[in-house]
């Protein structure tokens, strides 16, 4: 009897991540000028800067920049959730990281389901930051239960995908028709309709207690609000959006411009208002969906992020109602607090490192040290600044706010509670540090034991 075939999960990523893009690129048609626009930019940054095309591919991360995105989307449900994590596993993405966006007046809390080890990563790094709605924070009681009762009515999922999840599970994995299957019954949950599930009157009460809380209760289902691609030059991309007739939000969200690059920048074109069919035949519009363009850098450590954190609030806080240009002066020298050069940054501990053999280290011979500075000094390891791989509550929310009326509420404030997103998840999350402490330790590790012995092993 032959063996079934299973696909992977990085080839279901694979593909399930361009089957979006393309969907969304046929709703949004500004996302498909915003990836030309990040396309040109990169190119002629690698253009320009030889050094950095060299590194990138070293690092295994050029391959992948053309197909990088990560998604959004918000859910009403701890059984929407739940679910949720069971899809996304399928193609090999996991709850890495809680996020509290209630600290800055949104009421929702998150994670990112995303690949974690090396090789999925550099295959395709696909992340789709995932929001709860807080019923719980809702004042009005009248609007809170109206709020479970709409979204008890509805399933998010089509039968036939479930069915897929249910063998994955059980069966260890999916046949290539089957994935095909998969991918196409999948992003169904994440397609926009236009018709809402709610009449005017109540789109209108729950849109008045909060933008957000409309665009989650009202519809059919989590519409994907945004792809976001990723840019090597996000000034530049900002500079050029409005000649491009996008609407750039006022500033990029996170650490300012640095020749080594930080954590995460952020940036959108303004939502799109879009027409909306409500029950009872009257029309309106909706605003929630738009455009983001990230910019990467390295991960820092918990010291570093420390520093980053005292850093953006200082920095936030002179530079408040300030236009982009103004802004980033600001923050530029708020930062120079923070190293901005690798061997510093490592020496320091403010940053995560992978180490590989040179190609002197892989074809040298003889005993070498245990000690990695020594083996650096000596020519024979490299040390490479892991990327960042997941989100910044703050950014998060600022990019929210700037696509829902820059509005926040702050009784929603200071209201974290992993445990109860826990439980509605159906596990727990991964704390993101740890993995890139995971990922440098073991580069350590495998740096030396190939250096064992009398030859040294590549």
């Amino acid at each position: 009897m032959t063996p079934i075939s299973f696909l992977s999960t990085d080839v279901i990523r694979d593909r399930f991540s361009k089957a979006m893009s393309d969907m969304y690129k046929a709703e949004v048609p500004q996302y498909g000028a915003l990836l030309e626009l990040v396309e040109r930019v990169n190119l002629e940054t690698l253009n320009q800067q030889p050094d950095l095309h060299r590194r990138l591919k070293s690092q295994d991360e050029l391959a992948r920049l053309s197909v990088e995105r990560h998604g959004a989307i918000r859910v009403g449900t701890a059984n929407e959730l739940s679910m949720l994590r069971r899809l996304f596993a399928v193609m090999g993405m996991y709850p890495v990281g809680y996020y509290d966006l209630s600290e800055a007046g949104v009421p929702v809390h998150s994670t990112a389901f995303r690949p974690i080890d090396d090789e999925a990563l550099a295959r395709n790094p696909f992340r789709v930051f995932t929001s709860l709605l807080r019923l719980e924070l809702i004042e009005s009681e009248t609007l809170r239960q109206r709020s479970e009762e709409i979204l008890a009515k509805r399933d998010i999922f089509t039968p036939r995908v479930r069915e897929l999840i249910e063998r994955h599970e059980s069966e260890g994995g999916l046949t290539n028709k089957e994935a095909d299957q998969f991918v196409k019954e999948a992003l169904e949950t994440f397609r926009w309709h236009q018709d809402a599930t709610v009449d005017l009157e109540t789109y209108h009460a729950l849109h008045d207690e909060h933008r957000l809380i409309a665009d989650v209760v009202c519809f059919r289902g989590p519409h994907i609000n945004h792809l976001t691609p990723r840019t090597l030059d996000i000034d530049e991309v900002q500079r050029r959006m409005p000649d491009m007739g996008m609407n750039p939000k006022a500033v990029i969200e996170g650490p300012p411009h640095r020749e080594c690059p930080i954590l995460l920048r952020q940036t959108s074109f303004k939502a799109l208002e879009e027409s909306i069919r409500f029950a009872g035949n009257a029309e309106g519009t909706h605003t929630a969906r738009f455009g983001e363009i990230e910019q990467r850098g390295m991960a820092l450590t918990p010291r570093g992020r420390e520093l980053y954190d005292q850093l953006l609030r200082e920095g936030r806080k002179q530079a408040a109602e300030l236009d982009n240009e103004a802004y980033q002066a600001v923050m530029n020298k708020v930062f120079m607090a923070l190293p901005d050069c690798e061997e510093a940054m490592r020496h320091e501990g403010l940053a995560y490192f992978q180490y590989r053999l040179t190609e002197a280290g892989q074809t040298a011979e003889g005993n070498a040290s245990n000690d990695l500075e020594v083996l650096i000094e000596q020519g024979l390891v490299e040390a490479h600044p892991i990327t960042y791989e997941d989100f910044l509550p703050v950014s998060a929310a600022g990019i929210f706010r700037s696509n829902l009326g820059e509005e926040q509420n702050e009784a929603y404030e200071g209201n974290a509670n992993r445990g109860a997103f826990e439980e509605a998840l159906g596990s727990q999350v991964t704390d993101e540090l740890s993995l890139y402490a995971e990922r440098e330790q073991a580069s350590k590790a495998n740096v030396l034991a190939s250096l064992k012995g009398d030859t040294l092993k590549a």
